[in-house]
């Protein structure tokens, strides 16, 4: 069963047009990947989808028409997102960032720090005091305080080193394993081949094909030319 139902989405920034009629499925537990260059329109459908850029068209959450809501209406029905740049409050600790993305909850902090060890010993760390890639996932772990069904990961591997690229692909199979849906954004395709089910390749906010996963790792042509390589 599909979580994430989305049908001739089309999005704008003022009178320009960023998406063209985006048709797309996410099932339950299912990590899809979305694929192409700067300025393909990637970030711009995370961002429709929670509800921060305008957009027509059709989105369901569990069946549900979720087009007319706030984004904050959307997380509270369970959809989380994970911006490119971040946006963790830099001021509280690891500890305190949990606290927050729980939305007033207490953090299931045994659950998180399962999926991210290496949070446990930075708690209570500053999180101005992280690296690119620590910040990359108490952001993540952040997001997924508040136990949403589908996460909207943007750009996850972007500026992060190797070895903190593969702990977070680890990351993202196992929330796959805990039933957690995935719609993530990314150029890079080995960390899509090491983490997603399929994926579909954007082109100028056009959906325009998709790639198996055998197809990454090397890219295919067709990869090749939407990520322009």
């Amino acid at each position: 069963m599909s979580v994430l139902t989305v049908r001739a989405l089309a999005a704008f920034y003022g009178k320009a047009q960023a998406l063209f009629d985006v048709d797309l499925e996410v099932a339950a537990g299912e990590v899809v990947a979305l694929i192409g260059r700067n300025g393909a329109g990637k970030s711009t459908l995370l961002k429709s989808l929670i509800g921060l850029v305008t957009a027509r068209g059709t989105v369901e959450f569990d069946g549900r028409p979720i087009g007319a809501l706030p984004p904050h209406a959307r997380a509270r029905l369970g959809l989380g997102y994970v911006p490119e740049d971040r946006r963790i409050f830099a001021d509280l600790t690891v500890r305190e960032n949990l606290r927050v993305g729980a939305r007033g909850r207490a953090p299931d902090l045994q659950a998180l720090l399962a999926l991210f060890p290496n949070l446990r010993e930075m708690l209570d760390r500053r999180a101005a005091l992280m690296s690119g890639g620590e910040q990359q996932m108490l952001a993540v772990a952040r997001t997924l305080a508040a136990k949403p069904r589908l996460v909207l990961l943007d750009e996850p591997s972007e500026g992060i080193a190797p070895i903190i690229a593969s702990r977070l692909a680890e990351s993202v199979r196992a929330m796959k394993r805990q039933g957690v849906a995935v719609l993530l954004s990314e150029q890079n395709p080995r960390f899509v081949a090491a983490v997603a089910d399929r994926a579909l390749l954007l082109e100028r906010g056009r959906l325009v094909g998709s790639a198996a996963i055998g197809e990454l790792s090397p890219p295919s042509e067709a990869v090749q030319r939407v990520l322009g390589v």
